[in-house]
């Protein structure tokens, strides 16, 4: 038995959409002979408070080992239902609904797993491999709720924060309970069935205290719990004998001695004093066993290691824990489910990709050495670049991951999988899946966590789009990556985009075909520049794509699909259409002191010839694509000479211009990152 997947609605950040989270089957469990971690992992990946550990809390709550709280309900929920009963609409009260879908394997056969189940197994669920599990965290009685909420609404016209604080404390002191429904939406009797008699969780928690004595903590709590379990009378006695031996010695040695000082001042029969030894289990393993790290044969007391061991150990320690405690008659009478926290707490990159590829093992080896049979299902929450590139790259897949990101300040779950990255079972389609996962382990694996996306396809546009985001006082507070990656070969990720979300920016070249009689004479040396699209194509794939064909007489200004922006040279300037980023560059600001001094010095024959003995700035702009195809060889010079110059220059007035077509761009982007100010007011 496992579970396939939680469905979490209202439940703090999350809503009424994309809110299903899906976890690995439990075929990949953990006693397998020979599995990768990384295949039997359910990852869950995002950036902070993304609600990654909403997830994990879900679960523990509705097992309870929690209780829910007024402030576990989702407060934009909560206002929209305000709102309705302002309106005098009592339709809908506050309730906190979840969804477990639960396999059945084959091995599935424990009666008392059968019998706990039976409640929520329909007629059409007699020979399913899934049963589902609806919860309800709602009011005991409506009637009351309506009488106390027109109440306030009559008492708080005015004041909507004192309102929205009395409705909250009324949700807090109303009756409520938690109620199991089957797939048919009946309600099971309470006495028939209790969700922790199905699950177990054991959250290893992120954001641990370590301290100089963690590790003695944990392991201690092992090792009692270990003797606790067997037979203690031998141990009881060898304390008992101590104990008697230690007084009989210290009474002899220093009580009368000491009774006798006090004689001398006070009667024998007020005062006296007696020492004696009281030793017991709890303070022998507390104090009397030291750990130590062993470092090239020398012990190391465990305040001196670094914390990312000992961040390690502690989550080793934790899952021991978790096994030792676990009955033995409970095998495969629970669903297990090991829940261990951003775990790259201290560690560096290497251990943190070593983690995610290695961790099986390790649990294999502690399960090997235990009688139990423990069939669990691992969950990692991480915002650990390292972690799900190792993830990805361990296991050659996307699948089980689920990525949650922030979207009308809501939770939503991205369920990866490759299928839906490529869309297709061609070779072509299979071949671009490898790609991104080999160009994601050197370059992208970041992208999960940026808040807006940039590709690029060239030197000159990752080095000018780095240093005007970093000056842009709006966006430089946004974590932007920016990607450079042939336009066909970036192509291949905007299905990966499109399920991120994250609002991304294509900056390509409009790459116009060009006739014969228009190529590039070098004996002539002659360059045809580009007065009209008239039966214009394109070889830009991306630009192909989004157009519906090649030609691109009549081409939009730009393409917007869901939460992709594709940019191009759509615009003529100065009466020519730039055929790349440095063309463009060119036109916009031929008048430019910085750009005339950086063509200056990579191509000082060209760009003397173009001036002539006029110095007419304006033949820069006529002489565009000649420029653009000498500068063609010398992109990273053009570039990094470019940034040197507006490094140093000494004021703001002679930053070259943005062609329109990237200003209009990054005005798309500003529109997504930055939100109304209506938008961004919450009731609190």
């Amino acid at each position: 038995m496992y579970l396939k997947s939680l469905k979490i609605k209202h439940f703090r950040k999350f809503g009424e959409d994309n809110n299903l989270i899906e976890f690995v089957d439990s075929k990949d469990g953990l006693q397998a002979d020979s599995i990768n971690i990384a295949t039997a992992t359910t990852l869950v990946v995002g950036k902070n408070n993304s609600g990654k550990t909403t997830i994990t809390r879900a679960l523990d709550k509705l097992i309870g080992n929690k209780k829910f709280e007024e402030n576990d309900f989702n407060f934009f929920y909560l206002n929209k239902l305000l709102e309705g009963y302002i309106e005098d609409t009592f339709e809908n009260f506050p309730t906190l609904e979840f969804k477990l879908v639960i396999g059945i394997d084959d091995s599935d056969e424990n009666q008392d797993l059968i019998t706990n189940i039976v409640p929520f197994l329909t007629i059409k669920d007699v020979d399913t491999t899934e049963f589902s599990i609806k919860i309800k965290y709602e009011l005991l009685e409506t009637l009351e709720f309506i009488s106390k909420i027109k109440s306030i609404i009559d008492n708080c016209p005015d004041n909507e924060y004192i309102r929205f604080q009395k409705y909250l404390e009324l949700i807090k002191e109303i009756p409520k309970q938690l109620n199991y429904y089957n797939s048919s939406d009946e309600l099971i009797e309470k006495s028939k069935f209790k969700l922790s008699d199905l699950i177990q969780i054991k959250i290893i928690e992120a954001n641990k205290t370590i301290s100089d004595t963690s590790l003695s903590d944990i392991f201690n709590k092992i090792i009692q719990y270990k003797y606790q379990t067997e037979d203690m009378s031998a141990i009881n006695s060898q304390i008992e004998t101590i104990n008697t031996d230690m007084t009989e010695k210290v009474s002899s040695t220093h009580t009368a001695h000491v009774n006798g000082a006090l004689h001398a001042i006070e009667n024998q029969d007020k005062l006296e004093m007696r020492l004696s030894s009281s030793l017991t289990f709890d303070i022998l393993m507390k104090h009397m066993i030291r750990y130590e790290y062993v470092e090239q044969g020398l012990n190391i007391p465990e305040g001196q290691f670094g914390l990312g061991y000992s961040n390690l150990m502690s989550i080793i320690g934790e899952i021991i824990d978790y096994i030792e405690q676990y009955s033995d008659e409970e095998f495969h009478s629970k669903l297990n489910i090991i829940c261990i926290e951003e775990p790259e707490a201290f560690m560096h990159p290497q251990m943190q990709e070593l983690f995610i590829k290695n961790i099986n093992d390790a649990i294999k080896h502690l399960l090997d050495g235990s009688t139990k049979k423990i069939n669990s299902q691992l969950v990692v929450t991480t915002h650990s670049s390292h972690i799900l590139n190792s993830k990805i790259h361990t296991s050659n897949s996307f699948d089980n991951i689920n990525y949650m990101t922030i979207i009308n300040n809501l939770s939503n779950v991205v369920n990866l999988k490759d299928k839906n990255i490529i869309n297709s079972d061609s070779a072509d389609a299979i071949n671009d899946l490898k790609f991104i996962k080999k160009h994601m382990k050197h370059k992208v694996s970041e992208l999960f966590f940026s808040d807006a996306i940039i590709f690029v396809e060239g030197i000159t546009e990752e080095t000018l789009l780095t240093y005007y985001m970093d000056n842009d006082d709006a966006l430089n507070k946004y974590y932007i990556s920016i990607f450079n990656i042939n336009g066909a070969h970036g192509l291949v990720y905007h299905n990966l985009i499109k399920l991120l979300k994250i609002p991304t920016l294509v900056i390509t070249d409009l790459d116009i075909k060009r006739r014969d009689s228009e190529k590039r004479n070098q004996k002539k040396d002659v360059y045809h520049q580009i007065i009209s699209l008239n039966n214009r194509e394109t070889t830009n794939a991306t630009i192909i794509k989004y157009n519906g064909s090649n030609n691109i007489e009549d081409i939009d200004t730009f393409f917007n699909i869901e939460n992709l922006y594709i940019a191009f040279q759509n615009k003529k300037i100065e009466n020519y259409y730039a055929t790349s980023l440095e063309e463009a560059l060119i036109l916009e600001n031929y008048d430019n002191d910085i750009l005339n001094k950086v063509i200056e010095k990579i191509k000082p024959q060209i760009y003397n010839k173009v001036l002539g003995n006029t110095n007419y700035r304006k033949n820069l702009a006529h002489n565009s694509y000649r420029l653009q195809n000498k500068l063609s060889n010398s992109k990273s010079d053009f570039a990094n000479e470019l940034l040197y110059q507006l490094s140093i220059k000494e004021d703001d007035t002679d930053i070259p211009d943005l062609p329109e077509y990237i200003q209009n761009a990054i005005e798309w982007l500003k529109m997504k990152l930055i939100p109304e100010e209506s938008s961004s007011e919450v009731v609190s």
